[in-house]
């Protein structure tokens, strides 16, 4: 029998041997931690896959989070969790695997009531246990509500009252529910009931019906655009959902405005309002959709427009009083009394003609309507390049510092290029009919508003030289002009002045005596 053979102490064998385990160890610790994320991540989608064929096939509008705001208590096993799914519509919590039983068991708000419902106008409350708001209040005994860590109280998914589980009587059960504070901007169920009865019928009459709901009934109708600004209109939609009908709220990015806006013919003469939750383009969007009401003959039924501003500039909205942008810092229940308390006033609109030079003048001139500001130069290049970019990568401009930092970078670009210099030798300009003669300039902004560039008063400007105020509803345009980028960027910081044209009811702007460019006529009011 022939003894083992073994490699003697510091040979080059035993030195390999030692350097293979080594490289084996370094493979596992590598390779291990791999296999395991991509484990992980493999289950995940497939338990975000099984969910999303839940969602889809649910009354609920279920949304996963990763991680609830607040202490939570899963409505169908009680336990505490600290992810898992909730319904958009009625607040309803659960935990991930108790969504299919969620889904079954509780019911999610009605648009609208069943045919056989009896009674149209007596709608019972809707309770919903545990997960009431903080700082909500019993309706009986006037005491905090959700104070236990424990799934506990009761909360009306239209009234948004809530009730302690001992106050909680068979009594309360089957009260009618008033709709709570938001009353006058909620479209019961019971309303949209009868009016689809009233449409089988062939009736149109809906003064009488809404005069059941009273004299300040006014219905609002929520436009968000999920994409404006710092994409906070995704979460927006849920809140408004939570605290009126669903029906009333729309993402512009998958219902457009004029698609949406026909819920107005469905509501008496002047009375509905519309909130636009989005940036001063998503604003011109639903202005322009009401411009398409007037030609379809519904002038009685266009809105009212407020604006909660979500862009980056909101020098529309800055204007109206609506403020210079939102980030949350007040609650969605206050950004509705606000509506509910706004007054009404006028915004003049104007029509952009742009004619282009064609064989034998055939060529018919295209309109744009304009809400904010007209500009030829470097601001409006900066504007087109900064959308252009968006429309590729709509996901990485999500910050308002960010778009910001984005306007920076082609403003200091242009300050290099200067791709809009000596455009007084290119351009002819009328006020009124009057030709004007330009100095050395490299932009023409025509003003409808008074903030220009994300809140600077433009037309005042800044010393001692006294100006009108510019206004918005007085038929006049502002003409002032830029020397470029660089000296866009001095207005913005109040080291500059710009250099005032005048004010006029018509522009014309253009090229070989004013047959090719831009007019702008009177405005419609």
């Amino acid at each position: 029998m022939e003894a083992e053979r073994r490699p003697a102490p510091g040979s080059p064998s035993e030195g390999l041997f030692a350097d293979g385990h080594l490289i084996l160890w370094t493979l596992c610790s590598v390779l291990l931690p791999v296999f395991i994320t991509f484990w992980c991540s493999l289950q995940r989608s497939r338990r975000q896959l099984h969910r999303r064929d839940i969602f889809r096939k649910s009354k609920h509008g279920w949304r996963d989070t990763d991680l609830f705001s607040q202490p939570t208590y899963c409505c169908v096993c009680a336990q505490h969790i600290l992810q898992g799914a909730f319904c958009d519509c009625c607040g309803l919590r659960v935990d991930e695997g108790c969504v299919r039983k969620a889904d079954k068991r509780f019911q999610c708000k009605e648009i609208m009531l069943k045919n056989d419902t009896k009674v149209l106008d007596a709608m019972p409350h809707h309770w919903i246990r545990g997960n009431v708001p903080l700082c909500s209040y019993c309706m009986v005994c006037k005491q905090q509500c959700g104070c236990q860590p424990k799934l506990c109280d009761y909360r009306c998914i239209w009234c948004q009252k809530t009730v302690h589980d001992e106050c909680m009587k068979n009594s309360l059960k089957n009260e009618k529910c008033d709709f709570g504070e938001f009353k006058n901007l909620i479209i019961p169920p019971s309303y949209l009931t009868s009016i689809n009865q009233m449409r089988k019928d062939k009736k149109t009459d809906y003064e009488v019906l809404a005069s059941k709901l009273g004299k300040q009934w006014t219905p609002l109708i929520i436009l968000a655009n999920s994409r404006s600004g710092t994409n906070m209109g995704e979460g927006l939609l849920g809140e408004f959902r939570i605290l009126l009908n669903p029906v009333q709220v729309f993402d512009v990015t998958k219902t457009p405005p004029i698609k949406a806006l026909q819920l107005c013919t469905l509501l008496p003469y002047y009375s509905a309002r519309v909130l636009v939750c989005g940036g001063d383009g998503t604003v011109g969007w639903v202005l322009d959709a009401v411009d398409d009401m007037k030609i379809k003959g519904q002038e009685k039924y266009i809105p009212q427009v407020a604006v909660l501003p979500l862009g980056t500039g909101n020098d529309l909205s800055n204007t109206l009083g609506w403020g210079t942008g939102y980030a949350g810092e007040i609650p969605v229940a206050q950004v509705l009394r606000n509506v509910m308390e706004a007054d009404g006033i006028k915004l003049d609109r104007w029509k952009v003609q742009v004619t282009n030079k064609g064989y034998y003048n055939l060529r018919k001139p295209k309109e744009f309507t304009m809400n904010n500001y007209f500009s030829v130069g470097p601001d409006a290049l900066m504007a087109l390049n900064f959308h252009a970019h968006r429309e590729k990568a709509p996901s990485l401009f999500s910050s308002r510092i960010l778009n910001k930092a984005v306007y920076l970078f082609y403003g200091t670009k242009d300050c290099l290029v200067q791709e809009c210099k000596d455009l007084n030798k290119k351009v002819e300009l009328e006020l009124d009919g009057e030709r004007v003669a330009l100095p050395s300039l490299e932009g023409i902004i025509v003003l409808n508003i008074g903030y220009w560039g994300g809140g600077c008063r433009l037309w005042e400007g800044m010393g001692d030289e006294t100006y009108p105020l510019a206004r918005h509803d007085d038929g006049l345009l502002e003409v002032v002009g830029v020397y470029g980028s660089f000296h866009c960027a001095q207005i913005q910081v109040k080291l500059a002045n710009p250099f005032r044209i005048g004010q006029a009811h018509t522009v014309r702007a253009g090229r070989e005596g004013l047959t090719q460019g831009v007019q702008i006529p009177p405005p419609l009011f």
